[in-house]
């Protein structure tokens, strides 16, 4: 017999869902950035690591921000936006 998902297990595993993705999001998007940002000629100027600890910082900056939405927000939603 299959055990039965509850909604507030259902909720969470959502929540946790969508907000892993909105870090790993902002981590590839803001590494990728650093490097773009810093152009061809100066790309090589910023190393691998710095490139990748920009990106983590902005990945960690949007983890907070997912979990301060759900603790003064809308339980299920890793958003900051009212309805989402």
């Amino acid at each position: 017999m299959a055990h039965a998902i509850t909604p507030i297990a259902k909720t969470a595993k959502t929540y946790a869902r969508d907000l892993t993705e909105r870090v790993l999001a902002t981590f590839v998007v803001a590494s990728a950035g650093v490097a773009i940002a810093a152009g061809p000629a100066d790309m090589f100027h910023a190393s691998f690591w710095e490139s990748v600890g920009a990106g983590g910082l902005a990945a960690a900056g949007s983890l907070v921000k997912g979990m301060l939405a759900r603790a003064f927000g809308d339980k299920n939603s890793a958003s900051a936006a009212p309805g989402v």
